[in-house]
């Protein structure tokens, strides 16, 4: 009867019964399938380099050979760095990224906040105050004329115009809910500049005050904040790390990290904090919506700039949109391009979104859906294109051979961390296999420092230290039969054979061979 072929190599990474590990080699194979009977092709096989269509056989083109990735001498030159510096060094950029941003938006915009062309509007005419601020105050302020001063109320409400001034009644009109700096700041100088003037002092009648838990306005600015970084670090995290999945994978993570994230900023803002009272639900959802848009433009940008999305997503939803936001000031007292950038940032239109469900002050929410509209279907626009784009670069960099410096980085600290690992491992006695598994190093030089045990309770294996009583049964390979009747081969598994006790059996094995045993 003729033996099963089975002359496939197998990984034998078990011990055997004296804790060394198997090193017997497989049989070698023979004959190889597909070239039985000789060299040439099988009839019907197909050629290489030829695509078979029906009853015919076509010539294709073979890719030609790629030319070898140049590599510049600073390049070579950072490749012989320790692998985890290379890691450090090709991810500084973040920090020094970081720190021009500030610079350039928050230290810029707020350094010195200054009015300009700050609306006022003013019931009816009163041309010696107009000429007063112009010749006072050139280019801050620019009056309105208006007819009704309930329209001019509604406009201070909706944010339109900073306060409305009446000069038949001497009265300043203020809405502290939608602007806090605008309330404190123009109604004092229009004040300083009418009784310079010999007019009495107006009197100052607030449309919209603030409650007690948002003093100084500013929740609006930093529950906003919050939206923004949860959204474009959630899409951040996908774009570097989740490139291969799908259009639908990566929007469900979007979606529902964007309702965990809307759901725990706003529970701990209001009732946790207590810095909002109220309007949860509806917070809630726009908080949904904000997010789910800005992951969505933020994961379509990141096929075209890959590791380093974290740049231009800061720079859209950070550091142009919290100046530009109007939380902290308003678009009168910020210079360019912050003052234009507020009609199109995304922190403009959740401040306002905010302030309108919380106070009902600033423009409704349309502005607000049809900016997060456009941002979202920028973002899909964006995601249908961009993975495109990023397949093929994908494709031809595999093609070509081509790495990056960071990949490089990656593979050289892979290769030392294993290595690392394997010393470590070497240390406690122990070896790491092809398939993961561990198996005992032996070695007469390492001992254990539990073998010596203690006073009470002796050696591990026993009270008394003592060695086993049973002979060894060593593991007869089939290598190393040679009898004709049983030929070897890895198929056959391994067959054990019984040892005479004898003194020299008894003899205590090393102490360590025990504990591999166990």
């Amino acid at each position: 009867m003729s033996e099963p072929r089975n002359d496939v190599p197998r990984n034998h990474d078990l011990p055997d019964r004296d804790g060394a590990p198997r090193t017997a080699a497989p049989k070698p194979r023979q004959t190889r399938p597909s070239t039985r009977g000789g060299s040439k092709p099988r009839r019907g096989a197909p050629v290489a380099g030829s695509r078979s269509t029906g009853a015919r056989t076509t010539r294709i083109r073979q890719a030609s050979v790629p030319e070898p990735q140049r590599i510049s001498r600073y390049r070579r030159w950072y490749g012989t760095l320790h692998p985890s510096l290379q890691l450090i060094g090709l991810q500084l950029w973040m920090p020094l990224f970081f720190i021009v941003g500030f610079c350039l938006c928050y230290v810029f915009a707020f350094h010195a906040p200054h009015p300009h062309d700050v609306p006022v509007a003013l019931v009816g005419s009163d041309p010696s105050l107009v000429a007063a601020v112009d010749k006072a105050l050139p280019g801050e302020y620019v009056f309105h004329l208006y007819d009704s001063l309930a329209q001019a109320k509604r406009d201070v409400l909706a944010g339109t115009m900073a306060v409305a001034y009446d000069p038949s009644t001497n009265e300043v009109f203020k809405a502290s809910a939608h602007q806090f700096q605008v309330a404190s700041l123009v109604p004092a100088t229009l004040t300083s500049v009418l009784t310079a003037t010999g007019a009495a002092a107006p009197t100052v009648t607030e449309l919209a005050p603030l409650p007690a838990y948002d003093e100084y306005g500013t929740v609006a600015m930093y529950v906003m904040l919050a939206w923004c970084i949860g959204g474009y670090m959630v899409a951040m995290f996908i774009g570097i790390m989740g490139g291969p999945l799908r259009h639908r994978t990566r929007m469900t993570v979007i979606v529902v990290g964007g309702l965990v994230i809307s759901l725990i900023t706003n529970t701990l803002a209001g009732p946790v904090v207590g810095a909002i009272q109220g309007h949860w639900i509806e917070l809630v959802l726009i908080a949904w919506g904000w997010i789910v848009a800005i992951g969505l433009a933020v994961n379509g940008l990141s096929y075209f700039v890959g590791r380093f999305i974290a740049a231009p997503a800061m720079i859209c939803f950070v550091f142009l949109s919290m100046p530009s936001s109007g939380g902290a000031y308003p678009k009168w007292f910020m210079p360019e391009p912050f003052a234009w950038l507020n009609n199109v940032v995304v922190g403009s239109s959740m401040v306002d979104m905010i302030k309108h469900e919380i106070y009902g002050v600033g423009p409704g929410s349309g502005r607000g859906l049809l900016t997060m509209a456009c941002y979202a279907a920028a973002g899909l626009v964006l995601m249908f294109f961009g993975k495109k784009w990023w397949e093929r670069r994908r494709i031809a960099a595999i093609v070509n051979g081509r790495t990056t410096m960071f990949q490089d980085a990656q593979n050289a600290n892979r290769e030392f961390l294993g290595k690392q690992r394997d010393a470590e491992l070497e240390r406690h006695g122990l070896t790491s296999t092809e398939t993961g598994t561990l198996s005992v190093v032996r070695d007469d030089d390492w001992e254990d420092d539990r073998v010596g045990g203690d006073v009470f309770t002796g050696g591990r294996d026993g009270l008394e230290g003592q060695a086993p009583q049973t002979g060894r049964i060593p593991v007869v390979r089939p290598a190393d039969r040679s009898g004709p009747g049983r030929p070897g081969g890895s198929g056959n598994g391994p067959r054990t054979r019984p040892v005479p006790r004898t003194d020299a059996s008894r003899a205590p094995e090393p102490q360590h061979g025990r504990h591999a045993e166990r």
